[in-house]
Order: C-alpha cells, then sequence, then structure tokens
C-alpha cells in the first residue's frame, strides 16, 4: 500500500508544514492538484525541479491519483516558467490531465487559491482540500512519492541558494546539512556581515545562525546584508512591533483590502486585529477573531501597510491568544469571492520592489556538483505530529537510507533517515549526528 510506504520512507510535504504525506494518499478525493507555482520571491528550486525532473514528477503524482482514486490530476504551474510547462506539458497531456496556468502573482502557491483556480471550489473556512474533494501536493513532494515507491527514503533536499552569494544556483543538499556549508557551495556571500532568510522573504524565517540544518522542508536559502531593509523590519522584537503599532496605526484598512484570504471570501481582517493592541487588561478577544483565518502569507506587513507596521505579527499573536483560552472563530456567512479580488492581486515584480529585493532576482540554475558534508544532524522533528524516536546508538555504522528514527504508528508523524554513509556521533531527544 503506498501509504504505509510513504510512511516507512519519511515523505512529507516538501513545500509546506511537513505534513505527513502517507495520509492524503489513505484519503478519497476528486482531483489531486500539483503545486508548482512557487510564488516566494528569488526561489526557483521548483521552476528547476520541474525542468529537470518532469518524468519523476508526473510518475508520482499518477501513483497519488491512483492511491486516492482521483479522477482527475491538474498541474498548477506558472504561464511565465515557460521550460517548466513546455517539460510538464507532455507529460500530463499523455496522461489527460490539465495544465492550470497561472499568474505571476503572490500568493499564487497558497492551496486555497489554487483549489479555486484550479476547480473553482472554496474551501470551507478553517477547512483543507480535502473537504472539496482535492489533494494538494508540492512538486517536489511529488518527486519524493516516486522515489519513495523505489524504496528510495527521503535524504535530500532540493534547494536554492541566492541573494548576496557569489553563484546563486539551486541543487540537491542531504538533510542535516549546515547552512554554513551551503553557502560554501554556493561560493560564499559577498558580505561580510549578513542574515539569512530560511525558506523565503514572506513566510520564511530569519536566521543567523550557520551552523543550523537543512530539513525536509527547507525551501532555500536567500542571503541579503544585515542592514537590509528586511532583517532591520524582521529583527524588531514582538514587543517594540506592537509598540509601534498601537500609535501609529491610523486603520486606513489597506492590510484587509489586499489580504489575499479575505479577498476569496473568508473573515480575515487584520485592521480589526490592529485595534487590539490598544487593549492592555480587557478587550482585545473581542478585536482577535479577525486573525484566526489568516495564513501568514506577510502581505499585510511587507506590502500593503503603507505605515511599514506589523498586522501578520498581531494577526499571528491573536490566534496563539485564542488558542489559550479555548476560542475557536467559526465563520458565520458562507464564503464568497470578494468582486475586486482580480483587481487586488500583487505581482511579483511589484512584491520585490517593495521589498528592496529587486537588485537579487536573478536565475539559479540547476548544478549536479555533489555537495559532501562531513557531518550532519538529522533533526527527529521535521514535520508536523510527533518527533521520531531514535533508533540508533552512539558508536553505530550507517550508509545513507538507513532509519535513524520512527514514529510509534498510532502517531501522526515519519521516520527520518541517514543522508549519508558514517558513525552515530549524538543521539538527543532533538536530532542524531552523524560524521562521515
Amino acid at each position: 500500500m503506498l501509504a504505509a510506504q510513504l510512511r516507512e520512507m519519511g515523505v512529507v510535504g516538501a513545500g509546506g508544514a511537513g505534513f505527513p504525506t502517507h495520509v492524503k494518499a489513505a484519503s478519497h478525493v476528486e482531483f489531486v492538484l500539483a503545486n508548482g507555482a512557487e510564488c516566494e520571491p528569488l526561489l526557483h528550486k521548483d521552476l528547476e525541479l520541474m525542468v529537470h525532473h518532469a518524468p519523476q514528477i508526473c510518475d508520482g503524482m499518477q501513483l497519488l491519483i491512483e492511491s486516492t482514486g482521483a479522477r482527475q490530476g491538474k498541474l498548477g504551474v506558472k504561464e511565465k516558467n515557460k521550460p517548466a510547462v513546455a517539460a510538464l506539458e507532455p507529460e500530463a497531456r499523455k496522461r489527460g490531465w490539465d495544465m492550470v496556468l497561472l499568474g505571476d502573482f503572490y500568493p499564487s502557491g497558497d492551496e486555497y487559491e489554487l483549489v479555486y483556480a484550479a476547480t473553482g471550489r472554496l474551501i470551507p473556512a478553517a477547512g483543507i482540500p480535502l473537504q472539496v474533494g482535492c489533494v494538494v501536493s508540492n512538486v517536489e513532494t511529488l518527486f519524493n512519492i516516486c522515489q519513495a515507491a523505489e524504496g528510495k527514503p527521503v535524504t535530500s533536499k532540493f534547494l536554492t541558494v541566492t541573494g548576496a552569494v557569489r553563484k546563486p544556483q539551486s541543487f540537491w543538499a542531504p538533510v542535516g546539512t549546515s547552512f554554513r556549508d551551503l553557502l560554501k557551495h554556493a561560493g560564499g556571500a559577498t558580505t561580510p556581515d549578513f542574515g539569512l532568510f530560511v525558506s523565503g522573504i514572506m513566510m520564511g524565517a530569519l536566521s543567523f545562525d550557520l551552523d543550523d540544518v537543512v530539513t525536509k522542508t527547507t525551501g532555500g536559502l536567500i542571503v541579503l546584508p544585515r542592514d537590509h531593509y528586511l532583517i532591520t523590519r524582521k529583527s524588531q522584537t514582538p514587543r517594540a512591533m506592537a509598540r509601534i503599532g498601537k500609535s501609529a496605526c491610523d486603520q486606513c484598512s489597506y492590510c484587509t483590502e489586499f489580504c489575499p484570504r479575505f479577498l476569496l471570501g473568508y473573515d480575515v481582517q487584520p485592521h480589526r486585529v490592529m485595534r487590539s493592541l490598544g487593549f492592555t487588561l480587557t478587550g482585545a478577544d473581542n478585536w482577535n477573531q479577525w486573525g484566526e483565518l489568516c495564513c501568514a502569507c506577510g502581505l499585510c506587513t511587507l506590502y500593503a501597510c503603507p505605515e511599514d507596521l506589523f498586522p501578520k505579527e498581531a494577526c499571528d499573536q491573536a490566534k496563539t491568544d485564542l488558542r489559550k483560552i479555548g476560542r475557536k472563530y467559526v465563520q458565520q456567512h458562507p464564503v464568497k469571492v470578494h468582486p475586486m479580488k482580480e483587481y487586488r492581486r500583487v505581482p511579483l515584480s511589484m512584491l520585490r520592489k517593495r521589498l528592496k529585493v529587486e537588485e537579487y532576482e536573478c536565475d539559479a540554475p540547476f548544478t549536479s556538483k555533489a555537495l559532501k558534508p562531513t557531518t550532519v544532524r538529522i533533526k527527529l522533528k521535521q514535520h508536523a505530529g510527533k518527533p521520531a524516536l531514535p533508533t540508533v546508538q552512539v558508536g553505530d555504522k550507517v550508509k545513507p537510507g538507513d532509519n535513524v528514527g520512527r514514529v510509534p504508528d498510532q502517531d501522526l508523524g515519519a521516520s527520518v533517515h541517514s543522508s549519508i554513509a558514517g558513525t552515530v556521533k549524538e543521539v538527543t531527544n532533538e536530532a542524531i549526528v552523524i560524521h562521515a
């Protein structure tokens, strides 16, 4: 059974939170959607993967279609990415699948957006694609399904290293490789003092830790100078963000008017959540409910707000506060697309200019040059659900593909495997360290 094989081979969503793919494979749906939209500014790894591995991606999609009993497959790709379209179109045609050509907008890769674009269906508020007969998988996940069916576990991650580096490129890296080794592989940074956006500027995390490592969900590294506008903004403390918002928000509502989820018909209103910053002892929960359905795309904070405030972060805090008091907002009216949706799309070119990263936009061509780290640190939690439990001890000899962590059968999760040949040097509840 495909689902059991995917669990054992450690296949999880490669383009997001790492939801275990075996759960999707065990569902029953009408449509399987391949997500190749890749809308994070500067990242181009999905493009390169589609160009160089289209047959494997489509083989993995065929397996998922058969496992779920879907009647149709649909490939979501940006129309501007002509090499990817050219590589996938013949594969789709011979299988009778549809090509869903998307505009170059952010966030066209959001699964709510893709489901609507591909099927015209709207996922229920706070729901999942399964509720409207769809399964959505990133193209790298589909590649990994193909590999897993052949008995090959997930031991490598396809990613892009770009920005202020000498050789922007996309390549395979063993899971557990340090960011330091990734930078070295891309020729090193072009500036002595820099920060790293891990997996994206918009929805990724800012890091200064070169010893952190690649996981199954790492989309790439974007290197920017330490004094860059984005790093200055992202480096502020939550307290400072809230203080600025409390004093400066004039309730213009641009954050809401540009919100992709609001435009799809969901009750996400960041400008109302910003009002919660004005309450210290009471009243905040009256406004926090308007952040419950936020998808954290960051468009309100990094594009829409004319005051450079932090509505996305206010929504993040609102969701945390609501969970603490056990309150869950339920949208009262049916989801209905806003009449201005198509006219408020945000082109990637405009977003890059607003983010002040246009100078770093460039190709990140695939390189087959092998990256061979001397040490890897395999995290035991690289997926949604429970962490894997170690299956090896210090001193054990391992080879690529050997299981080093497994999640109990009754729990949600996925196995993890060694990405290099070597000796286990350290075992903790968080990670397995292996020296080549």
